[in-house]
């Protein structure tokens, strides 16, 4: 690949890593479709690009969210348990799929994540209710949002549920490439009670071991470029720095709606591309 167009992918992926810093999801949703509509790269191999800018993403943003109080490093670990063997089925199953049923697939995903995210609401979930439930209260946790200047304290319920959901999620991840992020977001924020930047945090956390999974896997059946690798990954640490200045100045309200509207249109394209008529599958 021209040393030129490999520029061109790494300052282009500085966006997909703000976004993925912004909203935990990695970047894969800006990844993918920009590698293969754009430059016209196998689906199989811009997946596993994605999945090391999702590595680059996490690297870039999860220390810096820790550093502010926003990631709950315990329920991180929680529900890692369970992502990290999803992302290896998931990993295996893509490796072997015809790249029209993944492009469908990536656009129900986005679909499903927009309806999702403008529907949602903050309901928070105090530690005190947690422990009167009998939820594990060592995963509530505190932080403080510049954004509103206030102190957020709050409990995670749903554990058992959030597990399973997590699950999916990493198989997601290693069969699309896009970190997982698009599940565990709205399932802790509308399931397990977890605020939407604390969400978000926990996700950008998580997902550089969940993609690391599915990556290996690419690695071993030689769908990992190198050179195409490294463009992705530069770009999209960039990018997730800039993420991590940007989320103390917006609301969850207001990220939620601008990305929602960005997941729609990605999914029109990918449904156009599935069916060949941006340029053929």
């Amino acid at each position: 690949m021209e040393p030129l167009v490999l520029l061109l992918i790494a300052l282009l992926c500085v966006s997909a890593g703000t976004v993925g810093a912004l909203m935990g999801i990695g970047g894969g949703l800006i990844i993918i479709p920009l590698l293969t509509l754009g430059f016209g790269i196998p689906m199989q191999e811009a997946i596993g690009a994605s999945l090391i800018g999702v590595i680059a993403t996490s690297t870039g943003a999860a220390s810096k969210y820790v550093k502010q109080g926003l990631t709950n490093i315990r329920l991180a670990l929680f529900l890692e348990m369970s992502t990290t063997i999803g992302s290896i089925v998931g990993a295996l199953i893509a490796v072997y799929t015809d790249q029209t049923i993944l492009f469908l697939l990536f656009s129900m995903l986005l679909v499903y994540s927009g309806y999702t995210m403008l529907r949602r609401t903050e309901k928070l979930f105090t530690p005190e209710q947690a422990e009167a439930e009998g939820q594990l209260v060592d995963l509530s946790c505190q932080y403080m949002d510049p954004k509103d200047s206030c102190q957020v304290s709050y409990g995670v319920k749903g554990q058992g549920k959030g597990l399973a959901y997590s699950s999916v999620a990493g198989l997601l991840s290693g069969l699309l490439g896009v970190g997982g992020g698009l599940v565990k977001v709205p399932v802790m924020n509308v399931c397990m009670c977890v605020p939407l930047k604390a969400a978000t945090a926990t996700s950008n956390f998580m997902i550089g071991v969940t993609a690391l999974t599915g990556a290996i896997i690419f690695y071993g059946h030689g769908l990992l470029d190198a050179y195409l690798c490294g463009a992705v990954a530069l770009g999209t640490f960039a990018g997730a720095y800039l993420g991590t200045i940007l989320m103390a100045r917006y609301s969850a309200n207001e990220l939620r709606k601008w990305f929602s509207v960005l997941l729609f249109l990605v999914a029109v394209t990918m449904v156009l591309k599935a069916f060949g008529l941006w340029g053929g599958p």
